[in-house]
């Protein structure tokens, strides 16, 4: 252990060496912190770790992904209390502006504890797609970097990870005026027969998408058109995926799936209590919206939505809620699955043991060390 030891002491010394920011050197020692973090990270060793290797060239990123309701964002601010962090928000959700209660956003005092990007970046009205994701996030990422902090990617919108680890697709990009002729096409003969029009054009791409699928389906439909080519030739044509940072990859899962829908289900409650069909009314009056824009799909937003169009019963909203939810952290955890497969390096933690938290700022300090 004792190359792994000096290892820890060497990512420890050489975060803060030559900082600018003093502040932050200043409460890791203070009081002998820094000793402590290494000597918890060496007992607990969950990776073999030596500095017998070259050290990389590129600066590192943390990532830490998860189901909702994992325990992610208390765990990405206790490791921004150990280390020099900035956090890169990795939530379709939390980038709308006046949608807090809904997305658990953090909170005032819980951003003000280190710098946070991508939270409260577009309106409602706009989309934000998995593309301006990774741009946003690159260029973040070597933003941080040159200022001597490390990234930390935090969120449990997988398609994103995803997009940041393979690179993305040269599609064309969204075609408004297109957009809207599909829309109105769907508004006049309902979603299912633009399915069966995408399925003339492209029939394995439709093969792929529900009926109703009306979001991908319209972006389906509209690549078709504009490039003129079937959609896995277009997705086959890659982009530049060059990153600037090397990718240190966390991820939290339950051991017991029966306590993370408890969590989910009294989240909900407390977004209820806390005035979730409010914020949704606020949000319709203040707003230009619609039930189909990505906003307002956004689990918790739509059944509110549905119910104060009255399609619903409050007890149905809380029920169709607590399910959506569910079903959202099924569908990541199997995101996270296939991760396993396709991302080595990628170290999961049980989001249920106690000392997540510690566990957490452990294999961090060991990925950076190794």
């Amino acid at each position: 252990m004792q190359g792994g030891l000096k290892g820890f002491h060497h990512i420890a010394n050489d975060i803060f060496r030559g900082r600018r920011d003093e502040r932050w050197q200043a409460r890791f020692t203070h009081t002998g912190a820094k000793q402590r973090i290494i000597a918890r990270a060496a007992a607990n060793s969950l990776l073999t770790v030596t500095d017998t290797s070259p050290r990389p060239s590129l600066p590192p990123a943390l990532l830490l992904l998860g189901p909702t309701a994992s325990g992610k964002t208390a765990g990405a601010l206790s490791l921004a209390r150990a280390l020099p962090l900035e956090i890169i928000s990795v939530d379709s959700a939390l980038v709308y502006r006046d949608m807090d209660i809904g997305t658990a956003k953090p909170s005032a005092a819980e951003l003000a504890t280190c710098p946070h990007h991508l939270i409260d970046v577009v309106s409602p009205e706009d989309a934000y797609s998995a593309a301006r994701f990774r741009a946003d996030a690159v260029r973040l990422m070597a933003e941080i970097s040159a200022r001597g902090r490390i990234p930390l990617l935090v969120g449990g919108t997988m398609l994103y990870f995803k997009t940041l680890h393979d690179g993305l697709s040269d599609l064309p990009p969204a075609d408004a005026a297109l957009r809207r002729a599909i829309d109105a096409d769907a508004a006049a003969r309902g979603w299912p027969a633009v399915h069966a029009e995408l399925a003339m054009l492209d029939p394995a791409a439709a093969a792929r998408l529900a009926p109703g699928d009306a979001q991908r389906i319209q972006r389906a439909l509209e690549i078709v058109r504009l490039s003129g080519r079937p959609l896995a030739e277009n997705y086959a044509i890659r982009e530049d995926d060059t990153l600037p940072c090397r990718l240190l990859p966390m991820a939290l899962a339950p051991s017991d799936r029966s306590v993370l829908h408890a969590r989910i289900a009294k989240r909900f409650d407390a977004m209820l209590h806390a005035g979730l069909v409010d914020e949704v009314r606020q949000l319709r009056r203040n707003y230009r919206l619609s039930a189909d824009l990505p906003s307002m799909r956004c689990v918790g937003y739509r059944q509110a939505w549905e119910y104060l169009d009255g399609a619903i019963t409050y007890d149905e909203l809380h029920f169709k809620g607590i399910a959506a939810t569910r079903q959202l952290a099924k569908r990541q955890l199997t995101w996270q699955r296939q991760f396993r497969e396709t991302w080595p390096s990628l170290v999961e933690l049980d989001c249920l043991r106690p000392d997540l938290a510690d566990a957490i700022r452990d294999t961090a300090l060991q990925l950076l060390a190794a």
